[in-house]
Parts: structure tokens; C-alpha cells; sequence
């Protein structure tokens, strides 16, 4: 695995090396040695799945207040997807900025989400799958979120929104 460092302090894109025959390929996405060796949480307790209809919709920005702050491993097992993730850490270097990474099943590309990030994504595909390792149980009382379309943050999502819930419309702005 290749761990890449992404513009956001603590929040990695984790690229698995195929190994590669007539057969297909064979590529570890996940190993606790090498997590630990890079400094990166590596015990997970949950695994969650979403599959996503239409092409736009988009989830989030979620994350867990303390003290049920998590990690996440999130990978596109079908379709294409836009990751965003935005650091919500304050006195961070980074804190209030953001950066989307196209994840898709032909990539492979995992994301590893610090804690205190909110997390969202636009799917890019119909039919689009999504994959999260989780290092906490949710906690629902402790489950916020902020708005995909925060003025804020001026994210660009690639697409129109085709699907959005009303719990994500909901969420607050930041101030």
C-alpha cells in the first residue's frame, strides 16, 4: 500500500499495489502494521455500506462530537463518487478547509478520515456503492453534521444535487 498524504493534515489517500497475473489482481486495501507504522488509527469496530441510486445525490457533511469522535475508512466499491472531507479541528492548521478525491471501483483508493473531519460525498454514477470502516460505534446523540452547501466552505460539487435528504438539508451553517 502506498500511503498518500492529502492537503489536510492527519487525512491520508491509502492506494493498494496490485499484484497482478493472468489470473487478475490481488491488493491488500487495509493492514494494521502497516496503519500503525504510518502513525494511523488501525482498530475499527463497525463496517457500514450505502448504495446510492442516482447520479448527484449526495450524504453528508457528517461526523461524531466527542466523545464518540471516529475515523473512517471509506472506500467506492461500485460506481464513482466525490469524497469531501473538512477539518472541523479547531486550532488546526488546516481547520475549516476541505478537499474532495475522486473514489471510484476502478481506483481503488481508500480514504482515511481523522477524527473531527465531516465527511460527504456526490455520487458521480448511478448504482454507486460505498464502503466505511468505522474506529467507533455511532453514537446517535453524538452524530452532527454541517451543510453540503455551506457558503463557507464554497465547495464545488462536480454535479447538480439530484438527491439530498432533509436531515442533510437541515444541518446547520458554519458561523
Amino acid at each position: 500500500m502506498r500511503f498518500i498524504p492529502t492537503t489536510l493534515a492527519g487525512a491520508v489517500i491509502v492506494e493498494p499495489e496490485l499484484l497482478a497475473d493472468a489470473r487478475g489482481f490481488f491488493a491488500r486495501t487495509f493492514c494494521q502494521r502497516e496503519f500503525d507504522a504510518q502513525g494511523l488509527v488501525s482498530s475499527f469496530v463497525q463496517s457500514n455500506i450505502s448504495l446510492n441510486h442516482k447520479k448527484g445525490t449526495v450524504r453528508g457533511l457528517h461526523y461524531q462530537m466527542p466523545p464518540a469522535c471516529e475515523v473512517k475508512l471509506v472506500r467506492c466499491t461500485t460506481g464513482t463518487l466525490y469524497d469531501v472531507i473538512v477539518d472541523l479541528r479547531q486550532g488546526s492548521p488546516t481547520y475549516r478547509q476541505h478537499v474532495g478525491i475522486e473514489l471510484s471501483a476502478s481506483n481503488r483508493r481508500v480514504l482515511y478520515i481523522p477524527e473531527m473531519f465531516a465527511h460527504g460525498f456526490q455520487t458521480l454514477e448511478d448504482e454507486t456503492e460505498v464502503s466505511y470502516q468505522m474506529s467507533q460505534f455511532y453514537v446517535p446523540d453524538k452524530g452532527t453534521g454541517i451543510r453540503f452547501d455551506d457558503p463557507v466552505l464554497k465547495i464545488q460539487w462536480p454535479l447538480s444535487v439530484s438527491v439530498v435528504s432533509d436531515k442533510d438539508r437541515r444541518w446547520p451553517l458554519l458561523t
